[in-house]
């Protein structure tokens, strides 16, 4: 009865904890791709001399200057918005304690 009562409570302290580092490693891992889209998108721009405003697709990027077998996607399962050059990458993942954005 007594061990029951010990792995009850060590389940209750270890599964919140548990999840906590699961949405800090989403919410880290989404915002490094964020980081290599905008360099990417960076670069692209100063290459193909496009002006600040200007809108970039992640199909103009990926795979010459993103690498990787496929595109950055959220881990959490959000999208990303490649937006304009001089603006932040965008996730349309929300989540209040673990914000993914630049």
């Amino acid at each position: 009865m007594i061990v029951i009562l010990i792995i009850g409570v060590l389940t209750a302290i270890a599964v919140p904890q548990f999840m906590r580092a699961r949405g800090r490693s989403l919410q880290k891992t989404c915002i490094l791709n964020l980081r290599k889209i905008a360099d990417a998108k960076e670069v692209y721009a100063q290459e193909q001399k496009i002006a600040d405003g200007q809108p970039v697709a992640m199909t103009d990027i990926w795979p010459e200057y993103v690498r990787g077998a496929t595109a950055p996607t959220c881990p959490a399962g959000g999208t990303y918005t490649v937006g304009r050059v001089g603006e932040n990458p965008e996730c349309s993942h929300a989540d209040a304690d673990y914000p993914h954005e630049l």
